[in-house]
Order: C-alpha cells, then structure tokens, then sequence
C-alpha cells in the first residue's frame, strides 16, 4: 500500500502513542446495582407513559366502542309496555274506630304494597296470562326434537316458560305513592302491552275472588260462633260451681292470708324455741353449779345472804383466834353461821324450783307453737290443692271466651265487608304499545363501551409498561453500565414529506446522514454534542470503536453522525465497517456493493480503491464482500497492520461493529482500539443485555469509554429537544 493512498501527508500526520489513551472512568458513585433514577414527578411520568403508548390506549377504546356499537345496531329492539295501578290500604272498618291508636299505618301500607307486588309476580297470575294469551310459542320457540322433549316433561316445560316470562316481568313502585308500575318486555309492542293489560286484569279479578271468599266464608263463621258460646257457658258454669262447692270467693285475696298467717306463726313458733333453750341452759347451769346461782340469775337476796355468811365466818375466825372455841360469843357467832346457811340453802332451792318452772312452761309453748305451725299448713296445702284446679277451669273459660271474641269480630268485618263489596285496588292506567325501544341503548351502550375501552386501555398500557425490561433514561443506562452518558440522541420521525422523498431517492439514509442532510435539526445538535464530548476528555485519542448489545439500536447511525461532526471540526476521519456479516455502512450511505475492507484485506484492491468520500475530511472504507470466517479476518496481521496505517494518516477512524452480544467480533476489535462508545436504544436496550455487554468488554479488556443513548423520547420528563415531530414507542 501507497503513502498516495491516504488523504494527508505523512509529515502532517499525528504520532500514535496508544499508551498515552486516558481511559475514562466511571462516574462517581456508580455501583453495579439496580438504577435509582431521578427524581420524576409522579404525574408528568404517567402522563408521559400514556402519551408514549396512546395507540394502545386508542386502538382498545376504539374495538370495544366498535365491537358494542355492531352488537348494539345487531340487537332486536325491545319494547316495554307499562300499566299503573292505585292500592289504597287495607284495614278492617270494625276494628278502625276501636284501636285507631295501636293501628301502624304506615308499616301496614309498606308491608302491603310488598305483598301486592310479589302476588303480581307469582307464578300463577303468570301462567294464566301464558295461557290466556298463548304465549308458550312466542316466548321459548321449539324445535321438533324439543318440542317432543317438552310433551315427555311438562313440568319442565313449565318452568322454563315462567323464568323468561319473569325475566320479562318487571313490577315497582312509584316514589312517594301507593302507585304500582306493571312493566312487560317484548320484541312487539302490541304484544308487551296486550301482557301487561291481562296480567293486570288477572291480578284484578284474583284480589276480587280473595274478597269473595272472605265474605262467603262469613256463614261458616256464624256456626262456629255458636259452638264458641256454649263453650263459654259451660266452661263459666263449671268455674261458678267448683267455687261454691269449695266455698272460694276470693281466692288471691284468701290465699294471701293464709300464708300471711302461716308466716306469722312460724316466727312464733321460732321464737318459743330460742326462748326454751335459753331458759333450759340457765336451769341446767344453775343445777350443776348451786353456788354460782347468785350470779347466774342476779337473785338480790341470794347475794345479801352470801356476803352476811362472809362477814360472819370472818368474825367467827377473829374471835376463836382472840377467845377459843368455847367462849361465849364464839358460840353465838357459830349459831349465826348455821342459821345463814340453811337461809341459802332455802333461797337456792326457791331459786332452782323457779328455772324449772320457766323452762317447763317454754316447752309448753313451743310444742303449742309447733303444733299451730303444722296445723296452718295443712290449711295452706288444701287450699292450693283447690286453687289447682280452680286455675284450670278459669283458663278454660277465659281461652274460650278470647276465641269466642275474635271470631265474633272477624264475623263483623266480614259482615261488613260484604255489605259494601268494594275494592282498593283501582286501575289507573292501562298498558299502550310503545313506541320507542327501550333495548338497545345504542348510545349509552357506545359511550360505556368508551370508556371501559379507556379504562381497559390504560391497564393495559400500565400493564406493558410495568413487564418492559428495557432501559428508558440516561441515568438508568449509566448506572447499568458504570460508565457516563456522553451523548443523548433524541428520536425523531420522518415528516411526510420527507417520506415521499426518500421513497422516490433511495441513496442514504435520512438519520445516517442526519449532520449533512438536515443540519439544523435537533438530531444533529445531539450528534455535534456527542463529537464534543468525545474530543474533549479524551484526548489524544484515535480509534473509537462503536458497537451495541443487539441489532436494532441505531449504532451505525451514530458512528456515521459521529464521524460527520468529528470531521467537520477536526480531520481527517475514516469510518470503518467492521461489521463483515451484513455490511449495514455501504447502504446507509448509498453505496451498496462497494469494494471494502474484506477486499483490502484479502489483496484484490488497494485501501485508496475501496475508500468512499463522504464529504470533506470524511472517508468511509464499507465492510465489502461478507467473509466466511468474520473473527479469523478481524484477527489477523493484516487488519492489524491496516488499523496502525490507517491511524498513521487520519486524526480519528470510527468503526462500526457487529452486536457485542449477537458475535464475538466487538471482543475482539476492542481489545485493538483506543475505546469503546457503546449505542444504547431507549426502549429497546434491556437492561439485562446492557450488563452481560459491559461484562463482556471489561472481561476483552475494552476501555468504554460511554454511551450514547439513541432514541431517547424527548417527551420524557427530564428531556426536551425542538423537534417538529416525534415518535412515541
């Protein structure tokens, strides 16, 4: 190969000195671990998730709405006859002026009014309406097969056409009335009111046959009131006669007093026997121990005598002690003594005779109180006995006499009834075909199907938006990766007239050739942002490798636009398609099946021959013919050797290569270049994949330089771009 070959001369060329390379490091704070984004407003976040993903939104409103609106103008029309019917309260003329005060009107009026509206659904007015009007047909059609089906079960049958004629039905009351509504469905409007009209009429003629019952059953009534009476007589009489025989006239009053009597004498009797015993115990105390006797029963005399026979012996002792025993006054004082003790002898004995005599009579009245005791209750039982069975002829004759009285005044009503052989129930309307449907609502029906589309919409966008692995912002890519975000390109749409004009000029693409084709635009800002932020922190630097973790991510757009605004502020620069199994380069730049880098390296061509200008200071060499073995090719001396050459005459050569997860080529190319920019796709990107790539390249020994975050929603909250017009996906 030439020094020709190359666009600059070799003594303006820069010496490589690939040693000298800065290698970027990661942000401070990076750790391998689940992103924690940004702060993001809550509501800006949602809006803009509902926003990216309308069309989901939209497009489920909008079946629902479509699918409803085709059953809604596919549905028969259904029309509802209604008849109204006045029920007045019914309550019992007789007994309004006896217990007008008692009498719940109000609760009386509820409760019949519900009572009236479930007769009006039973399924005997319903089955004679069915019959009356031949409905049976009409309602469930049969075929031949289910028609011998219903002659083997009429029961069954029967059922079947009572739950639709039900399911039909439809009665209410009106608010704040005694007002019944009598609402029927049905396909004919004629039909549906002929059905409510006769279910009405039936229901009419069945309260009038309830009303005529009652009053025939008056008669029966006047017979059984006769039995009653004669029952009351004889039980009355029965009562009357038991009372005089037994000589009761006051039986609670009498009963009252003999137990009264029986009370009183029990605490007589109570009160003999606490006196007996005291009076025993005193006595027995007073016999065992005579000379306590003094102070057992507090006897005055006693005690006098006692203390003069103390005073006498004391005496006797002092004159025996002064004169001897045989003087005189001794002896006198010895008589004095003896006639003493026989005094308290005589006075003890008194004293006992009397305790026995007290206590003799205290067991003479406890036995009579005993005795009284015994003898009134006696009085008590028999008089209970008879009360027995005077209790039961007295319930006797008062049950009869209760029954006699309500069939007595149930005979009145009924009496009274008849005579006036009127009804609360009063037809106030009756039945008229409808004119409009009332089945479908075919607007309503739109409008729910509307908003559940709406509703369904925004679950499910939640939903796919919950289940999307794939990286969204520059934060999250840089706190997966480790590395900084050194460019942020947003996503933009082609207008519909650049549409038409790339469709009728297929040469290039309109993103790859962003700086040169629409320079003003937002992309291409992105694009010269990412060119000044690889030349300024990395400096001196060389080969740039750009790559991805999978097809699809716009990594040959963003080394063609790197390259341009590389170029268009230092040169001269080559970008190299090192992606030998598709060669994506050639035709992004419309030159599709130009001789390349395969051809270079296999000796058919010269590198001078190969290169394609782009634009000034920018050459690209296209991957050329697809090599069967692309890692053989990329590892070889020669592509060695081409990539030093190359770098010997150009400021900055850009290379494109395959996916870091789809091929080992990236590998390989990095551990030969100066750093890696790996193409990150907002929405695309999963952020498993990220991880396994950055593992991928530090395991080569690639120096990642960043990323460049491709197809960033410039609607998301914490980004904004002037873009005419972008794409939401």
């Amino acid at each position: 190969m030439s020094d020709q070959a190359y666009p600059v001369p070799p003594n303006q060329i820069i010496t490589y000195r690939p040693e000298t390379v800065i290698e970027p490091r990661a942000p401070f704070g990076f750790e391998e671990r689940a992103p924690n984004l940004p702060g993001e407003t809550p509501l800006a976040t949602y809006w803009y998730v509902l926003l990216k993903r309308r069309w989901t939104v939209i497009g489920t409103a909008a079946l629902l709405t479509a699918v409803a609106a085709f059953l809604s103008f596919r549905m028969t029309p259904v029309y509802e006859a209604t008849a109204r019917l006045e029920i007045e309260p019914e309550a019992p003329q007789l007994q309004a002026q006896a217990s007008s005060d008692t009498y719940q009107k109000v609760d009386a009026d509820d409760a019949f009014l519900q009572t009236q509206m479930q007769v009006l659904k039973s399924d005997s007015l319903a089955w004679q309406t069915i019959e009356n009007l031949n409905l049976a047909n009409h309602l469930s059609p049969l075929s031949a097969n289910q028609a011998q089906v219903a002659l083997q079960d009429p029961d069954r049958r029967k059922a079947q056409l009572l739950a639709v004629f039900g399911g039909r039905l439809k009665v209410e009351q009106l608010l704040k009335t005694r007002m019944l509504a009598v609402s029927f469905q049905d396909s004919d409007p004629h039909l549906a009111a002929q059905v409510a009209t006769t279910l009405v009429d039936s229901y009419l003629e069945y309260n009038f046959r309830q009303k005529d019952d009652a009053i025939r059953r008056s008669g029966w009534m006047e017979q059984q009131l006769a039995s009653l009476k004669g029952n009351v007589e004889q039980s009355q009489q029965a009562l009357v006669s038991y009372e005089q025989q037994n000589q009761i006239v006051d039986s609670g009053e009498k009963q009252n007093v003999l137990e009264q009597m029986l009370a009183d004498q029990s605490r007589d009797l109570t009160a003999a026997q606490s006196d007996r015993i005291q009076k025993e115990s005193l006595y027995r105390q007073v016999l065992d121990n005579r000379a306590q006797a003094a102070s057992l029963v507090h006897d005055d005399l006693l005690e006098t005598l006692e203390e003069k026979a103390a005073d006498l012996k004391q005496q006797y002792t002092q004159t025996v002690a002064q004169y001897g025993p045989n003087f005189p006054s001794v002896k006198r004082i010895q008589l004095q003594i003896n006639e003493n003790q026989d005094q308290v002898q005589r006075e003890q004995d008194r004293i006992i005779s009397r305790m026995r005599d007290d206590y003799v009579a205290a067991s003479s009245r406890e036995r009579l109180a005993g005795a009284n005791v015994a003898g009134q209750k006696n009085s008590v039982g028999r008089l209970n006995e008879l009360m027995v069975r005077d209790n039961m002829l007295r319930r006797e004759y008062e049950t009869n006499q209760q029954l006699y009285e309500s069939v007595l005044r149930s005979l009145k009503d009924a009496t009274v009834s008849a005579a006036l052989r009127s009804t609360n129930i009063h037809l106030v309307d009756s039945a008229l075909p409808p004119v409009v449907p009332v089945k479908p609502r075919k607007l309503m029906n739109i409008v729910v199907a509307l908003w559940a589309g709406l509703i369904v919409g925004v679950i499910l966008v939640f939903a796919q938006e919950a289940t999307d692995s794939s990286i969204k912002t520059a934060e999250e890519a840089e706190a997966l990766m480790l590395s900084p975000a050194l460019g942020v390109i947003p996503f933009e749409r082609l207008s519909w007239s650049q549409s038409r004009a790339l469709a009728k000029n297929s040469k290039g693409s309109h993103f790859a050739l962003s700086l040169t084709k629409n320079p003003n635009s937002s992309l291409s800002e992105a694009f010269r942002a990412l060119g000044t932020a690889v030349l300024v922190p990395f400096r001196p630097l060389k080969t740039i490798l750009v790559t991805s973790s999978q097809n699809g991510e716009g990594k040959t757009t963003t080394a063609l636009n790197l390259a341009q605004a590389l170029a268009q502020r230092k040169g001269p620069v080559l970008i190299m398609d090192c992606d030998l199994r598709k060669g994506e380069l050639a035709r992004a730049i419309g030159e599709k099946g130009h001789k390349g880098l395969t051809d270079v390296l296999s000796g058919e061509i010269d590198i001078s021959d190969a290169l394609v200008a782009m634009q000034p200071n920018l050459w690209v060499l296209p991957a050329g013919a697809a090599a069967s073995d692309s890692v053989a090719v990329l590892s070889s001396q020669e592509f060695a050797i081409l990539l030093e050459r190359a770098a010997e005459r150009f400021e900055f050569i850009i290379i494109d290569s395959p996916p870091v997860l789809a091929v080992t080529d990236a590998a390989i190319l990095s551990s030969l270049i100066d750093g890696v920019l790996l193409v990150a796709a907002s929405g695309i990107t999963q952020r498993g994949g990220l991880v396994r790539t950055r593992r991928i390249l530090e395991a080569s020994g690639a120096k990642i330089l960043g990323m460049a975050v491709n197809k960033l929603d410039p609607r998301r909250p914490g980004y904004g771009y002037p873009c005419r017009k972008y794409a939401y996906k």
